[in-house]
């Protein structure tokens, strides 16, 4: 059969059957999907044709920047002019850059990059350093959490997706995560910590080569570990030799209102990783950043680690001008501005919708936790379990309004483009607010919208 090699722009419902017919759709059953199709985006508004649709999650919280920056675009075109990809055994101009960047921008020493093409195999090569560095096998991690979904990413998160491929990989524990709204532990940093140590003695301290966690649960809950917690556990980790590995893949470059969530506590951990918002989705890249004496070790240690897309010239120099861009045009101090609205309306929904159990949130990265009864805290869909009738009303219900969100199970996240105007922010919020009246009357009735 003779390829069509002209070129013209599909239509949507060619591009919808050929979707359906020939593309599988992340986490769904494939049968029945119907997708709005997207044809440009620009700032925090995605087009299909003549609908404008707003985007309150900005895409999967990585277009931290909004859609097409001019300046980003720009980088982007330029360097594949000059050059589109060269090995990672070659030295370029925008990798180095990129990685010299990040040794300013992340806190304390931590120094130099192996680059990735997402937050997955960054968390990969993240356990990998770590075992190799201490020579120890565990890792730790916390059950609401969610690092991934390769072999080793996957098994290190407790979210539900990692089930369908189980046993995954071996040496990962796991702790209960501190939750101020729900754990036992309540707002006590210090009943949390001795949680862990706990699980510390039963595993065996001196086999357990790393803690890593996401310092606020991202896509597992949005949880945010009471105040001094995660300096005790930068201290626990100091105490048994263990490397603390911080998960800032999504709560990375402003979105919490800082440069990074571990920042709000000044803890400085052994390694990061990162993805998202390092070029804000624009080309796929991620990677881990490790600390000097990490760094020392493999200066005559082999480092058994890479991708052949390590560091893509493409990718970086979106990543040098995402950057640049975060400082020179202040965003991330704009976005934690926005962030302070973005609460105050939020918890004023909290207080209208007898649904809404919590409102909680940093920077532009908030959730609305809906409750069957504030009294008992009944989940209105119970986490990790099969019903999705809730969620799906929920966002039917934004999109009907041209608003789209996050939400998963009892969640709504809320997480604009740090770049959003105060006018988008409360046309979103006013969407939230709205579609809430799905909620409060499924608390009530147990019914939803036909």
């Amino acid at each position: 059969m003779a390829l069509d090699t002209k070129k013209r722009s599909a239509e949507p419902g060619e591009i919808a059957r050929n979707t359906s017919e020939h593309l599988f759709v992340s986490w769904s059953a494939q049968g029945g999907l119907k997708q709005v199709v997207i044809d440009r985006a620009a700032g925090s508004w995605l087009y299909s044709g003549q609908r404008r649709i707003l985007d309150f999650s900005s895409g999967l919280v990585n277009v931290n920047l909004g859609h097409s920056h001019p300046k980003v675009v720009r980088a982007i075109q330029e360097q594949a002019e000059r050059l589109c990809y060269v090995t990672p055994s070659f030295g370029e101009e925008q990798r180095a850059e990129l990685a010299r960047l990040m040794a300013e921008v992340t806190p304390g020493d931590l120094t130099k990059t192996l680059f990735t093409t997402g937050g997955t195999e960054a968390n990969e090569h993240a356990i990998r350093i770590a075992r190799m560095f201490t020579g120890r096998h565990k890792i730790m991690t916390q059950y609401r959490s969610f690092h991934g979904q390769t072999q080793g990413s996957m098994t290190l998160g407790g979210d539900n997706r990692r089930w369908a491929n189980e046993p995954g990989i071996t040496g990962i524990v796991r702790f209960f995560n501190p939750d101020p709204y729900r754990s036992p532990y309540g707002a006590s940093a210090q009943a949390a910590l001795a949680h862990v140590e706990e699980v510390l003695w039963y595993e065996g301290p001196q086999y357990v080569a790393a803690i890593l966690l996401e310092p606020i649960v991202g896509y597992a809950g949005l949880i945010i570990p009471p105040a001094g917690f995660l300096t005790g556990l930068r201290e626990l980790c100091d105490k048994y030799g263990i490397l603390l590995i911080a998960d800032e893949v999504m709560t990375g470059f402003g979105r919490t209102g800082k440069w990074f969530a571990v920042d709000h506590e000044n803890v400085v951990p052994d390694m990061m990783t990162f993805a998202k918002g390092v070029n804000a989705g624009y080309v796929p890249l991620g990677g881990v950043i490790v600390n000097s004496k990490i760094a020392k070790h493999f200066d005559t240690n082999v480092l058994w680690a890479g991708l052949t897309y390590a560091g893509h010239p493409l990718a970086c120099a979106a990543g040098v001008a995402t950057v640049n861009a975060y400082r020179d045009e202040g965003i991330i101090e704009r976005g934690a501005k926005m962030g302070e609205l973005l609460m105050k309306e939020l918890k004023a929904l909290g207080a209208k919708h007898p649904s809404v159990g919590d409102v909680r949130g940093r920077g532009l990265f908030a959730g609305i936790e809906l409750v069957k009864d504030r009294g008992t805290k009944e989940m209105l869909e119970a986490w990790n379990r099969p019903s999705v009738k809730l969620q799906t009303a929920i966002k039917n219900a934004l999109m009907s309004r041209d608003v789209y969100t996050l939400n998963r199970w009892n969640l709504i996240f809320a997480a604009p483009p740090l770049t959003v105007s105060e006018d988008e922010l409360r046309l979103g919020v006013k969407a939230i607010d709205e579609a809430l009246d799905v909620a409060d009357r499924f608390a009530a009735t147990g019914e939803l919208p036909a």
